[in-house]
């Protein structure tokens, strides 16, 4: 195609400013948050694309013709979105370090096992190369363990390294999917392979999904894992005295949720007396406004439409109640367990003002600590495969969970053994 140059141009540069500059969050908005989502994320490896691209077709038909020289200057406007894309996703360093120093302390890092070193910080360029092959031989997972009755919604994934330990902390990662898709296997692998191949024991559950569940169903399934994860994690080397939580997206609302809620026994038909309380919660661009009280557009359009018709099944007029005690924002109160709060400020599908509002409202009530950090040029799901954001989120989150482990317990994260 003589113009095909021109094209691909044109469509990395739509695609690199949609990236940096998202549509408005709305339902049609959908297919413009995957297109920016994914751009922001893989940026170094479109800038290099864009720039093979180019230099092949310089190489093979010279800088003449019109359509050649304009393709040139979206080339070069397409590298220019890239760098900054880059520059946005480096920044996650320092927002998430400064995020847990203005909480922790300036001298946090003193509170753990281990300070980190310049090496832990730096970008680990080696991993971001193929990103969607997400493997660790330093990792086992253990598949498809029932922690109920139920079918394959009710099975859990445990992940743990290759060495011989007991009494791990424990981690459970809560996945996304607007309460309606997701899979225990597709979402927070990085971070669960960082955390087990650095000491930890990470469970990923499955739950009952909608429109097939109605709510509770869901944060009933995902306290019976809890319940199993009491009683049974010993046997896969962790402490069952320690469990921290984290998800993404509906994923983040439920483990939200879950740290704030194991008061509530209305939500343990028939294991009322089991201890489902969480440690730590390390929520991702989560929902927060489940009932939609802050009154923004976003919230009250996904009460209305995705909640009220598929996960609820009723309208926020007919029992307000339901959509009430299934709210984060609702259920903050003094006893909430550390928390740390991770948000992009570009996010379409869940705006930045309701995590700010969250985190406002639960560092006005709570006695534990409160980290927030809001991520420059961040979209929804941005920690779903390796980039060069997530990897630093995924190692500020580490910093967090060993920290506050060595608060609540006074010893640090055991150190991988090898096997013999």
């Amino acid at each position: 195609m003589r113009n095909g140059f021109l094209i691909r141009r044109a469509i990395q540069l739509g695609l690199v400013g949609d990236a940096i500059r998202p549509a408005p969050s709305s339902l049609a908005s959908i297919p413009a948050f995957f297109a920016g989502w994914l751009t922001a994320e893989l940026a170094p490896h479109l800038l290099v694309l864009t720039a093979v691209d180019t230099a092949v077709h310089v190489a093979r038909r010279g800088t003449s013709g019109r359509s050649t020289k304009l393709g040139l200057v979206l080339a070069g406007l397409s590298v220019a979105g890239c760098v900054k894309l880059i520059a946005d996703a480096q920044r996650a360093k320092s927002e998430v370090e400064d995020a847990l120093r203005e909480t922790l302390g300036t001298d946090y890092a003193k509170g753990l096992e281990r300070e980190p070193t310049a090496a832990d910080l730096a970008t680990p360029w080696g991993e971001l190369v193929m990103p969607f092959r997400m493997t660790n031989h330093q990792v086992v997972r253990e598949s498809n363990i029932a922690y109920a009755d139920g079918g394959s919604r009710y099975r859990l994934d445990v992940y743990h390294g290759r060495e011989h330990q007991s009494g791990r902390p424990v981690l459970l990662q809560v996945h996304g999917g607007g309460w309606v898709i997701g899979h225990k296997a597709q979402q927070g692998v990085p971070l669960m392979q960082h955390m087990a191949e650095r000491g930890w024991i990470c469970v990923a559950p499955n739950y009952p999904l909608s429109p097939k569940a109605t709510w509770p169903e869901h944060v009933v399934a995902l306290k019976l894992a809890i319940a199993w994860v009491r009683e049974n994690i010993a046997d896969y080397g962790g402490d069952p005295s320690f469990v921290a939580v984290t998800g993404g997206s509906a994923g983040g609302h439920l483990a939200a949720l879950l740290a704030l809620t194991d008061q509530d026994k209305s939500w343990q038909p028939g294991f009322e007396n089991a201890d489902t309380s969480v440690q730590a919660c390390v929520p991702h661009y989560g929902v927060y406004d489940f009932a939609g009280q802050t009154g923004t557009k976003p919230a009250v359009e996904r009460r209305d439409s995705l909640l009220a018709k598929s996960v609820m099944k009723k309208k926020w007029r007919d029992d307000p109640e339901l959509f009430l005690a299934a709210s984060p924002m609702e259920r903050i109160n003094p006893q909430a367990p550390p928390f740390f709060v991770i948000h992009g400020n570009l996010d379409t599908l869940v705006p930045v003002p309701e995590a700010r509002e969250f985190v406002e409202r639960l560092r006005k009530v709570s006695t534990s600590p409160v980290v927030y950090a809001e991520l420059a040029g961040a979209q929804h799901a941005f920690d779903i495969f390796p980039s060069i954001r997530s990897a630093h989120v995924v190692r500020g989150a580490e910093r967090f969970l060993n920290w506050t482990y060595r608060q609540a317990t006074g010893r640090g994260v055991p150190e991988p053994v090898e096997d013999a």
